[in-house]
């Protein structure tokens, strides 16, 4: 039977690394490991810093002792690129404003809304509610308004406000200048 030559892609896979995500992911220290294992700590050390590669008898034995399963360690974690230009544009409601869904169409954990606003832009005059866990509110450049049942919030840039995405509320830009904004919303 004639075997398949096989060419290197020539990408390192950082094991040590993704042993470590996994690790500090169950809350494990170093040292829990070593002595579960039966393996020293300045050994792990190294393997997690992909300093020396561990042998295949001792890659299971750390996969028995964090619980996964090898393969795991060499699948292709799942990227997604949206370009701001070909990001689809989104209206949730409000007066002089822009806003583009910046995360894929698909993804069901959460989703960021890139919004300029335009100098006296204003939200919906009642207060809505977003059907979310979470909304998170970041003012890149320019000043904006949250405004909530009970309060009104000036944000200016670099602020960041997180609420429950079930409470009332709606915006205002204020300024004589454009703001920028992202809101996620976790889903």
């Amino acid at each position: 039977m004639k075997t398949l030559p096989v060419e290197s892609s020539g990408a390192a896979i950082n094991i040590g690394s993704r042993l470590r995500g996994v690790r500090q992911r169950q809350r494990m220290t170093i040292d829990q490991v070593a002595e579960l294992s039966g393996l020293t700590k300045g050994f792990l050390s190294r393997v997690e810093r992909d300093l020396t590669s561990p042998s295949v008898s001792t890659l299971l034995k750390l996969c028995e002792v964090l619980g996964i399963e090898v393969g795991t360690l060499f699948e292709v974690p799942e990227t997604m690129l949206v370009r701001l230009h070909e990001a689809p544009r989104v209206s949730l409601g409000g007066d002089g404003i822009t806003e583009q869904l910046v995360t894929p169409r698909g993804e069901k954990r959460v989703q960021m809304i890139r919004a300029e606003i335009a100098p006296k832009g204003v939200g919906e005059a009642e207060l809505y509610s977003v059907d979310c866990e979470l909304e998170v509110l970041h003012v890149i450049a320019g000043r904006f308004t949250l405004v909530l049942p009970e309060q009104r919030v000036e944000l200016e840039a670099g602020d960041t406000m997180t609420f429950s995405g079930r409470e009332p509320h709606s915006w205002e830009n204020e300024s004589d200048e454009v703001a920028l904004v992202t809101w996620t919303l976790i889903l």
